[in-house]
């Protein structure tokens, strides 16, 4: 069971400084140019802690981390920083805007007790390899979380949700906004009655990773590393901040990421090589793809857009069904399992592929000749992550894109005693 705790955290000083200037997008979708761009936004900017440039000179006692930990005292002494006398829950909520509606993201910002992946705290999908040793570092260096993790909870009762609807009414303690113009507002929960409804109601809850995976196996990494020098117990590494959405409320928005493929044949052996499985009918919908997405969610759940090189013809592709009884009922009639396991493995033979999020950017490189193919799907949905996560499965790595994406620098989790 997952125990959830209040936290002093750590906040800019909205007297001091404008969020617009200090708050970052997450450190792995920031481009090198963006992050100059940050640098030159304010002295502030949390990118200077979370994501720092290398600085020739750099050596084992001067780096990018040692300055990051010097940051952090640094903006703290000086107030640009301030932490909160007395452990709070914090509430975050985002205004965006998708397809031109109108959305909002409601959660809080909390700490969760660091578990062994399966032990109440479930991952959804399978993650590419990559190197943690920036975040371990980063980690040692300045005793902090620095972003959190999206997670998600499933809970009809909303006892939590109907705390943030009366939170979010007053006027928020700092916001910003982020690259596509969402506003991210920050509230705190410090009352007692409060927290204790909300530790009460997440006590027991399983919690779905919705992003940052990798961010979970570094502070689960480094808790086993501080364990190992300091002895096991209740420290403050024992657990890792985290935003916390409730799967009963709106707001969550999932999107796809679509699939570029490359080493196929004319249109026609393509085709051929999916019709035992799929239905396939010629579309004509605008060769940049702006109707694919309205035509996907109006035929449903396992069907498909093509878009083959060649001809420049758009296919929609429909699932027979009953393929992959081989599978697991929990991921056997997902969109992004079928397409992964039917079409291009074992239909088409393909390993490599590629992930778009544009549409318009994908077909862009399948006509530029960098892809012979695209495939487009629809979203993956909440109540699929909860059901693959719970069945101890693992879904294809980029089954998930959740938006908006998180800020950094709301709040950081300092590991001190609570």
């Amino acid at each position: 069971m997952s125990r959830i705790i209040p936290f002093r955290g750590i906040c800019y000083n909205p007297i001091k400084v404008s969020g617009d200037e200090v708050i970052a997008p997450p450190y792995d979708i920031i481009s090198p140019e963006y992050r100059e761009a940050l640098y030159q936004k304010s002295p502030y900017n949390i990118v200077r802690i979370d994501f720092g440039k290398e600085m020739s000179g750099d050596s084992e006692g001067i780096n990018k981390y040692t300055r990051a930990k010097q940051n952090l005292a640094d903006w703290l002494r000086e107030d640009i920083l301030q932490q909160d006398d007395k452990p709070c829950f914090y509430a975050c909520e985002i205004d965006y805007e998708l397809s031109g509606e109108k959305k909002r993201l409601r959660g809080i910002l909390a700490l969760v007790k660091i578990e062994e992946l399966g032990r109440g705290i479930y991952p959804h999908e399978a993650t590419h390899a990559k190197p943690k040793t920036d975040r371990l570092n980063l980690m040692r260096s300045c005793l902090a979380n620095i972003s959190p993790i999206y997670s998600m909870y499933n809970s009809p009762e909303r006892v939590t949700s109907c705390i943030l609807d009366k939170v979010c009414e007053k006027e928020p303690l700092f916001f910003a906004h982020d690259m596509d113009g969402a506003v991210h507002k920050l509230y705190k929960i410090s009352d007692e009655p409060s927290i204790e409804l909300i530790m009460k109601e997440l006590y027991d809850k399983s919690i779905f990773i919705a992003d940052g995976h990798h961010r979970y196996e570094v502070a689960l990494e480094f808790k086993k590393e501080m364990d190992k020098k300091d002895g096991a117990g209740n420290k403050p590494w024992d657990y890792v901040m985290m935003f916390l959405a409730n799967m009963a409320d709106e707001g969550i928005t999932i999107l796809s990421a679509h699939r570029l493929v490359k080493g196929l044949t004319r249109d026609e052996g393509v085709l051929k090589r999916l019709s035992s499985h799929f239905h396939i009918e010629k579309t004509d919908i605008p060769e940049e793809g702006s109707d694919i997405t309205k035509m996907l969610a109006h035929e449903g759940r396992n069907t498909f857009g093509l878009y083959v090189n060649g001809e420049r013809q758009w296919y929609i592709v429909k699932y027979k069904g009953d393929s992959l009884m081989d599978m697991h009922p929990a991921l056997r009639n997902l969109d992004v399992v079928i397409l992964h396991e039917l079409i291009l493995k074992r239909d088409l033979g393909i390993n490599g592929i590629a992930y778009e999020m544009n549409i318009k950017e994908a077909i862009v490189r399948v006509q530029r000749g960098d892809f012979d193919a695209a495939f487009f799907l629809n979203p993956t949905e909440a109540r699929d992550v909860e059901a693959v996560a719970l069945s101890g499965l693992r879904m294809p790595p980029k089954s998930t894109y959740f938006y908006p994406k998180l800020l950094t620098g709301m709040v950081i989790n300092k590991f001190s005693e609570y």
